[in-house]
């Protein structure tokens, strides 16, 4: 057990470190746990007294007792930082003004990255057709970017932003549009992978499914080229997954069928999407690529597993008001009051504890995995990415005024040199 006591004497920016390193902790780490209630107490106490100081300690206080750093976006926090960082009194200007440049530059090649994105998916056609369609091309983009923001990575975010509108787009398609009937028959059309077989199916339908062929077929051979291996099998099987999972749940709320929380955690991190972002992450980053890593891949072990349920969980908390107000009852927080009985406020505060075990799993695995370290760092990115697009909210769904600044001040805005922001101004732009 810990034994942790305040002394006459704080060190303020130590307290701090110790909290920060509390959440790289692995399950069953106790005194950790300890180490991060004992932390968040004293930090909490000082920036309530220091509230209206606005420093750069007290900036660093309240960013991390909002998110630590372990599980926030790397390009947000870059950004973040070198704000936060010409408020310090001693701060180096002539470093500030390096990051700055260096922001700036890697700016301009994601820039060309969306003007790709927003090239391709206007040449699919899709939104004039499915009108009902959530028009996410930047929010998508946003997740291959904080996924790996490094400017040699171009064809990986290109691509995964691409498979990412697919499945915006096909997930809207079972929430929104498609009759049960319709997106059985969508499911099996996928599950068999054959063009010639999609003729009972609406045109819109149509329209997706050879859009999604189009990609993974272009996809696929664009990485027989470069690695002398056949990757379709694999792409279509997980898509394949995924629209099962998408109908599973579409079947549960025309039945209107009440899962329990296990049955439903069990498809919800599945149908999440994290599972076909990583395994086509795996494929499109530069490695060593083995063939006798496919069958983990495949199965979806745990360094895909843990971060598609951390972002179950974080989606659900974030998601909860916005799809409780249209009706769909079929989320983790529901589905845990009614199989356990208890107030909502309780069914939250299972879930966030659930959260921070998994981050804890998460950890462990990827301290312990054997996958190439780029696969490790971009599945933990991608983690972090969910922590911080669904903080306030639903994030990837909801345009308001709050997720635009801060879409604008990554990828459109660069950081003026001579800019001086205070407290207040540095908390509008990246909070």
């Amino acid at each position: 057990m810990g034994n942790f006591k305040i002394s006459a004497s704080v060190d303020i920016e130590g307290i701090l470190s110790l909290y920060e390193a509390s959440f790289y902790s692995w399950e069953g780490e106790t005194i950790l746990d300890e180490a991060r209630d004992f932390a968040s107490k004293i930090l909490e106490k000082y920036s309530f007294k220091n509230k209206s100081e606005g420093n750069y300690l007290s900036l660093l206080i309240d960013h991390s007792l909002e998110i630590p750093l372990q599980w926030r976006a790397p390009r947000w926090e870059t950004q973040w930082f070198i704000h936060a960082y010409q408020t310090r009194k001693t701060m180096n200007p002539s470093l500030l003004d390096f990051a700055k440049l260096d922001f700036n530059i890697l700016q301009t090649i994601h820039q060309e990255d969306l003007k790709h994105g927003s090239w391709w998916w206007e040449k699919q056609g899709l939104l004039g057709r499915m009108n009902f369609v959530r028009d996410r091309l930047v929010e998508n983009f946003l997740w291959s970017l904080e996924t790996d923001s490094k400017p040699d990575f171009q064809f990986f975010r290109r691509n995964l932003t691409k498979a990412d509108c697919l499945l915006t787009t096909i997930d809207d398609m079972y929430e929104v549009r498609g009759t049960l009937k319709e997106l059985q028959l969508f499911t099996e059309a996928v599950d068999r992978w054959d063009p010639k077989t999609i003729d009972t199916l609406p045109e819109y339908m149509q329209l997706c499914f050879l859009s999604l062929y189009n990609f993974v077929n272009d996809l696929s051979f664009e990485f027989l080229k470069m690695n002398s291996f056949y990757i379709a099998p694999y792409l279509m099987k997980l898509w394949a997954d995924i629209c099962k999972s998408y109908f599973k749940e579409a079947k549960w709320s025309h039945d209107g069928y009440k899962p329990g929380y296990e049955e439903y955690m069990e498809i919800g991190w599945r149908s999440v999407a994290i599972p076909v972002m990583l395994v086509h992450t795996y494929f499109l980053i530069p490695h060593s690529f083995k063939t006798e890593e496919l069958p983990s891949i495949q199965e979806y072990c745990d360094m895909i597993r843990l971060p598609s349920i951390i972002t179950r969980l974080a989606n659900d908390l974030g998601c909860y008001e916005r799809e409780t107000e249209k009706g769909d009852t079929v989320k983790l927080i529901q589905c845990y009051m009614n199989e356990m009985g208890v107030s909502e406020d309780n069914a939250k505060a299972h879930i966030k504890s659930m959260l921070l075990l998994t981050w804890k799993k998460l950890n462990k695995e990827a301290h312990n995995s054997s996958f190439p370290q780029i696969f490790i760092d971009m599945a933990m990115n991608m983690s972090r990415t969910t922590m911080c697009m669904y903080n306030h909210g639903d994030g990837h769904t909801i345009q308001d005024s709050h997720m635009e600044t801060r879409v604008l001040s990554l990828i459109v805005h660069p950081i003026p040199y001579k800019e001086n922001l205070g407290a207040k101004e540095l908390k509008m732009v990246t909070h």
